[in-house]
């Protein structure tokens, strides 16, 4: 009877044999797989230098060149206010008349010293009078003239600017108190007022030309002139102070406007990389590109520093050099050092 069963028994063996080749055979073949992984596929492109223009672009505030609060430097009543918001005034006009109540004993003094000056004069001529006698006098001159300029000031007060009346905090009968009675603003020429990187320190100079846009007049350009430069530069921001001046002859740009201001510094030859060769670094403002060696065909993890934009690339100033290659696809599959298949554009 185990004669019999001898023929199932061999193939029965023969098969487990047969199927734990088979699954060998699949282990090999699945470890062979995971060792040689194929390096990911990526497109370069071969980078140069040029010339780049330096353009220097910031945003600001028109504001008035000159600002002017009319106030009396004494309590006082108004009695007339000559002028309202909005008006157009000259420099040296009168625009406040506040009580004059002391103002015509002020000037009647100052017209009596006055002659007894002159007589005093005339006495030392003629040998009636002496020059201690004639400075005495002129003191009192000098004195009663000062107070009568001063009061005569805080009486009727003028612009010392060409402006527009642009506040006016008080009415006719009012005490005079801690704001201005009117405030005037110099709005020909205007300006903006910048903050300029350091780095830009030595390029901008006095009555350096800017290009102006305002969002009120879209389609217009406005040409600035650098009226001032701060000489210090501000070491919490790194950045110096310019104030550039826009004539404004027809009043049309006024102080609050948001303004966009740019200056040409000329140009530099710097390396320029496509837009899609620069990757932006997850919880930082840091930019890098991937630079392929041909040599070892791996490629290395450049961190950069980006200078002006250039149509649909980037002015590089530190991290690729010319003639490079740079990846330009297929960035989220890499990392520093590995080895890629790489198809050159």
């Amino acid at each position: 009877m185990q004669h019999k069963h001898l023929p199932l028994i061999a193939l029965t063996a023969a098969l487990l044999s047969l199927s734990s080749c088979g699954s060998s055979d699949k282990a090999a073949s699945g470890a062979d797989s995971t060792a040689v992984e194929e390096a990911p596929i990526v497109d370069i492109e071969q980078v140069h230098s040029r010339m780049v223009p330096q353009i220097g672009d910031y945003t600001a505030t028109i504001e008035a060149f000159k600002t002017n609060n009319i106030t009396s430097s004494t309590p006082n009543r108004i009695k007339n206010i000559l002028v309202d918001v909005g008006a157009h005034v000259a420099a040296g006009q009168k625009v406040v008349v506040l009580d004059d109540v002391n103002i015509e004993q002020l000037k009647v003094r100052l017209e009596n010293t006055r002659r007894e000056y002159q007589r005093a004069l005339k006495l030392l001529e003629i040998g009636g009078g002496t020059q201690q006698a004639v400075d005495q006098v002129k003191t009192e001159l000098d004195a009663a003239q000062r107070q009568y300029d001063n009061v005569l000031e805080n009486t009727i007060l003028t612009s010392p600017i060409s402006g527009v009346v642009t506040a006016r905090n008080y009415d006719p009968g009012d005490m005079t108190g801690a704001l201005p009675i009117l405030t005037i603003e110099q709005t020909n020429p205007v300006k903006v007022v910048l903050g300029i990187s350091e780095s830009e320190f030595s390029k901008v100079k006095m009555g350096m030309k800017a290009d102006v846009t305002l969002d009120t007049y879209p389609d217009e350009h406005f040409t600035g002139t650098v009226h001032l430069i701060h000489p210090t530069i501000d070491p919490a921001t790194r950045s110096f102070t310019v104030e550039v001046t826009i004539a404004n002859p027809n009043n049309r740009i006024v102080p609050g406007m948001f303004a966009r201001v740019e200056f040409n510094f000329g140009e530099a030859d710097h390396v320029v990389v496509p837009d899609r060769a620069v990757v932006k670094q997850t919880g930082s403002a840091n930019r890098y590109v991937y630079v392929y060696d041909p040599a070892t065909k791996t490629v290395s993890f450049n961190r950069v520093v980006l200078g002006q934009r250039v149509d649909n690339s980037y002015e590089v100033l530190e991290g690729v050099d010319d003639g490079n290659l740079v990846v330009i696809t297929g960035q989220t599959r890499l990392a520093n050092g590995i080895k890629v298949d790489a198809r050159q554009k």
